[in-house]
C-alpha cells in the first residue's frame, strides 16, 4: 500500500478537467487547510441544497446547512427535496425551509411506469428549476439520490453552479450526472470513481466531531456512570444503526459468554423494535447493556474502547473522525458500497473488515475478545483510524461552496 496519508496528493493542482475518468486520488489546497483556517464565505448569500429519502443523504446536507449558518446567520438556504422521503420530516425540525419535487424512480423492468418516465422527469426538472429561481440560488449543492439529478440538469440549464458530494465509496448515477457538469465535486472516501472528485469527507454534527480523544476521555466518567459500567473493564460498543442489524445482535449475544468472561464489557444498541436474546444467566447481567436506540452517541463513543458495526458512509466517517477502531461488518446487500467504505480505513490500519456471513460467534470469540485485552493493539488502531478521518468535512465542503460561488463571481466580474 501506498505509505502516504490517504487524504495526501500527488500535487496541489485542481481537477483535470480533459481527464474525465479522474477519481477521488489527490489533495488540492481546501484538503490541506487545517481546521482552524477556514475562510468565511462572504460572497455566498443563498444556496440550494439537494438531497434525501435515506439519512445518508439528509444528515451531511443538514451538517452542511448548519455549517453554512454559523458562517454567515444571513445566508439562505433552501433545501430541495420529496414530500416521501426522510428529508420531510428531518429538514423542517432543523428549521431549513423545504422546496418539494416529484420523486422519480427510474423503473428496474420494462412496465407503464417505464412509459410516463419522461413525463415525470420533466415535472421533477421544472420543479427544480423554480426552487432555484425562486431562492435566488448562487450555487446548487447535491448529496445524491432522486432529488439531485433533476437539481444537477436545472441548475445547468439556469447557468448556476453546481457542487457535488458523494457520501460513498461507489457514487451513485445522480451524482455520476452531476460530476459531468461542474469542476467542483467532493467526496468522503479516497479512490471514489467520480469524475475530478476531491477527498473533503463527511459533512458531520459538530456534537460528534468534537469527540477527539482528548475530549472522550474527559467525558468517559460521565459516559460510564451513564451506562452502569465500570472504568476496569474495556467497552465494545456494537451498533447496527437506528434500525439495527440482526446478524450482530444474533452473533453478540451467542458470544456475550465469552466477552464477560474474560473481563469485558458491552454497549450495544439494537434497533427500535429489535431485541438481544443473551443466554442465561447473562441475561441480566450488569456488564452487558442494551438499547433499542441511543439518543446521546457521544456517552455511546466516550465509553467505547472498540466499535463492532455496519459501514455505512455516514458510520465509517464518525468512527474514524473520533479516531476509534472499528471491526466493520459490511451490509451484505446493495452493490457492495459499504465494503468498499470500510476498505480505506482498515487498509491504513484502521479496524478490521468481516464479511457478514463469517461473522459469527466464533469470529468474535478468535478475534474480538482478545483484541479488547491489547492495550497497543486497540492504540494504535486508534492512531490509524484518527490519522485516516476527516473531523472537519463540513468546513472543507463550504470551502468549495465559496469556491464555487466565487468562480462565477468572478466570472460575471470579467463579462464572461
Amino acid at each position: 500500500m501506498n505509505s502516504a496519508h490517504p487524504h495526501d496528493g500527488p500535487d496541489g493542482s485542481a481537477p483535470n478537467r480533459t481527464d474525465p475518468d479522474r477519481t477521488a486520488s489527490g489533495a488540492d489546497d481546501l484538503r490541506e487547510r487545517s481546521p482552524g483556517s477556514h475562510r468565511a464565505p462572504s460572497s455566498v448569500r443563498s444556496v440550494l441544497l439537494a438531497g434525501g429519502g435515506t439519512a445518508g443523504h439528509v444528515a451531511p446536507l443538514l451538517a452542511l446547512a448548519d455549517c453554512l449558518r454559523r458562517r454567515d446567520p444571513q445566508v439562505r438556504i433552501t433545501v430541495l427535496g420529496t414530500a416521501e422521503g426522510l428529508e420531510a420530516q428531518l429538514v423542517p425540525q432543523a428549521g431549513y425551509p423545504m422546496a418539494i419535487v416529484p420523486r422519480v424512480p427510474v423503473p428496474r423492468r420494462l412496465s407503464g411506469d417505464l412509459g410516463r418516465l419522461p413525463v415525470r422527469l420533466k415535472a421533477a426538472n421544472q420543479a427544480a428549476a423554480e426552487a432555484i429561481s425562486d431562492a435566488g440560488a448562487q450555487v446548487v449543492v447535491g448529496f445524491g439520490g432522486y432529488v439531485s439529478a433533476p437539481a444537477y440538469i436545472a441548475a445547468r440549464r439556469l447557468g448556476v453552479p453546481i457542487v457535488v458530494h458523494e457520501a460513498n465509496s461507489r457514487p451513485g448515477l445522480a451524482n455520476r450526472l452531476g460530476a459531468r457538469f461542474t469542476p467542483h465535486v467532493a467526496c468522503a472516501f479516497p479512490g471514489t470513481p467520480l469524475r475530478g472528485a476531491q477527498v473533503l469527507g463527511m459533512p458531520l454534527r459538530p456534537r460528534i466531531t468534537a469527540l477527539d480523544a482528548a475530549h472522550r476521555a474527559a467525558l468517559r466518567p460521565e459516559a460510564l456512570e451513564y451506562f452502569g459500567l465500570t472504568a476496569q473493564r474495556r467497552t465494545l460498543l456494537v451498533t447496527g444503526g437506528s434500525l439495527g442489524a440482526q446478524r450482530l445482535n444474533e452473533t453478540l449475544a451467542a458470544a456475550a459468554p465469552d466477552l464477560l468472561g474474560a473481563g469485558h464489557q458491552v454497549v450495544h444498541l439494537s434497533g427500535r423494535g429489535k431485541q438481544v436474546d443473551l443466554p442465561e444467566p447473562w441475561r441480566h447481567n450488569p456488564h452487558y447493556v442494551v438499547r433499542e436506540y441511543l439518543d446521546r452517541m457521544d456517552l455511546a463513543f466516550a465509553a467505547a474502547d472498540l466499535v463492532m458495526c455496519r459501514a455505512g458512509a455516514g458510520t465509517v466517517s464518525e468512527i474514524t473522525a473520533i479516531g476509534l477502531p472499528a471491526a466493520y461488518v459490511p451490509l451484505p446487500i446493495g452493490n457492495g458500497e459499504q465494503r468498499l467504505n470500510a476498505a480505506p480505513v482498515v487498509d491504513a490500519g484502521g479496524g478490521l473488515l468481516v464479511a457478514d456471513a463469517a461473522c459469527t460467534p466464533d469470529w468474535v470469540r478468535a478475534e474480538i475478545v482478545p483484541l479488547l485485552s491489547d492495550d497497543a493493539a486497540l492504540g494504535r488502531m486508534a492512531s490509524a483510524a484518527a490519522g485516516f478521518g476527516i473531523r472537519d468535512g463540513d468546513e472543507r465542503l463550504a470551502d468549495l461552496v465559496a469556491v464555487a460561488a466565487g468562480w462565477v463571481a468572478a466570472r460575471e466580474g470579467d463579462g464572461a
